[in-house]
């Protein structure tokens, strides 16, 4: 079986085997960024005992400037220890890592000219060998993980409701893999509020906690004391502290269900976070930076065949050619929306009050066309160049749009909180099939699901995929009429 286990093993694996497994990394990841020098230098037959030292030198180099650069990238923090690939985060350290050492080579010639096509053999060798090697040490994981080796040995002390809900946290989470292998408490079995779960047996008292930590079976003791009771949690943490033994106190776990299981520090004192924007630091940059690169290369590449729609959706039915629309935006302000117009202009519905059907008579015989290809959907490429939309994220419906006759903000109670990103020309609903008419609840639900899916696990390679998938959901889809 496969064990799902993300960074929350860093908190509960051995400190021993978490340093000697980093530095065991780093010894591979400077072989890695160093030894297909010696490949260089049998390639360009190099028999001069100077210009081989001076190779060397660059190889160490390339070493030395892997693990200082990857460890900025935080190649050695938490993340090692999760079940996640890292290969975004390797490419770049690694071309970062790379860039610099033929930088250096290019300012002090300390060797002959390497050819280009070396430089890239080098750079790819490595770089596959970075990928590999992490893969090899997932592997290794799992199997140890299984085998019970690498995390602490935990108990709980003091079966109260919050340690009840730790447990059963624990219980549903197989990512958090804590070790736990019982709990300390003082009462008999009986004299609980609530029977603990079978997983977790009754190992004794203070005394026997004592036996189990000088005899090397107990690493971690995670306490779930009242907070109520201060003079006995004092002196506990007094005796506590005598043990050579790591001691956590357990969180308010209630609190868990409305939290996102992150803390900060508030004036040195930690927080749990509740809610917090889902585009952090940079993310809104780079973001906008997509947006206009993609909207004004896309408008360039695409201006005849909007030419060609406006003339045809202009020929085919009088009225203008655009058709503009309110609709909810970012914070849910209200943002004009621009379409190819593909109704008859006096059966226009600005408020979207009815959604469009098959055979509906208010669509035009262009307009039948384009809302099927979602040509009309073009013009909101100035909305994105404007900034009122992105070119990937939820997408904008109007004021009055309705599902089964409810308003989409009455039929889901999460819908607002689709609008704390902007609204897009497509998204991840979209290409899931979620396209046209939401003329049920369940449409509309399953939009909103993929939406904060979408808002909760954003990125650029997130946008780029949906945006590859787009043409095809658009060309396979039966639903917009």
């Amino acid at each position: 079986m496969r064990l799902p286990f993300s960074n929350a093993i860093f908190a509960f694996a051995k400190p021993t085997a978490i340093r000697y497994t980093v530095a065991m990394a780093r010894l591979i990841h400077f072989a890695i960024a160093a030894a297909p020098s010696v490949l260089v230098v049998a390639l360009l037959q190099v028999d001069q005992a100077v210009a081989v030292r001076s190779y060397l030198a660059m190889s160490m180099l390339a070493g030395l400037l892997c693990l200082l650069v990857f460890n900025s990238f935080d190649m050695y923090g938490r993340d090692m220890f999760s079940n996640l690939l890292l290969i975004r985060r390797t490419f770049v350290a690694w071309s970062a890592s790379f860039g610099l050492m033929v930088l250096l080579h290019l300012l002090f010639r300390f060797i002959a000219e390497v050819p280009l096509e070396l430089l890239s053999l080098w750079y790819g060798l490595s770089l596959a060998g970075f990928v590999l090697s992490r893969m090899v040490m997932l592997a290794f994981f799992q199997r140890r993980i299984r085998q019970g080796h690498f995390i602490q040995r935990s108990v709980i002390l003091g079966m109260t409701d919050n340690a009840m809900r730790l447990a059963d946290h624990v219980h549903h989470r197989p990512d958090v893999v804590s070790g736990l292998i019982g709990y300390i408490d003082d009462r008999a079995v009986h004299r609980l509020r609530e029977a603990p779960p079978p997983s977790l047996p009754h190992l004794g008292g203070l005394d026997a906690l004592e036996s189990l930590v000088r005899d090397g079976c107990v690493d971690q003791i995670l306490v779930a004391l009242p907070a109520g009771a201060q003079g006995r949690n004092e002196a506990l943490a007094q005796r506590l502290r005598r043990l050579s033994v790591q001691v956590l106190l357990i969180p308010d776990m209630s609190t868990f269900r409305f939290a996102h299981r992150s803390m900060v520090p508030v004036g040195g004192v930690p927080m749990f976070v509740v809610a917090e924007p889902p585009l952090q630091g940079w993310s809104p940059v780079y973001k906008r930076c997509e947006d206009l690169i993609l909207s004004s290369l896309a408008l360039l590449v695409l201006s005849p065949l909007l030419l060609l729609v406006a003339a045809a959706v202009k020929l085919d039915s009088p009225g203008p050619v655009l058709f503009r629309q309110k609709r909810y935006g970012y914070n849910q302000r209200l943002i004009e929306v621009y379409k190819f117009r593909s109704m008859h202009h006096h059966l226009r519905d600005a408020h979207a009050e009815r959604q469009t059907g098959r055979d509906d008579p208010r669509v035009t015989r262009v307009g039948r066309f384009i809302r099927k290809t979602s040509l009309d959907e073009l013009p909101q490429l100035f909305n994105v160049l404007g900034g009122s939309m992105s070119l990937v994220g939820p997408r904008p419906h109007a004021t009055a749009t309705k599902a089964a006759n409810v308003l989409f903000e009455d039929a889901v109670e999460e819908y607002v909180a689709r609008h704390r990103v902007k609204p897009g020309i497509t998204g991840l609903a979209q290409i899931n099939g979620y396209r046209g008419e939401t003329d049920t609840l369940e449409k509309i639900q399953k939009r909103v699901e993929y939406d904060l899916e979408y808002i909760e696990n954003w990125s650029l390679w997130l946008d780029l995929s949906i945006l590859l998938r787009t043409v095809p959901a658009v060309l396979s889809a039966e639903a917009a009429y």
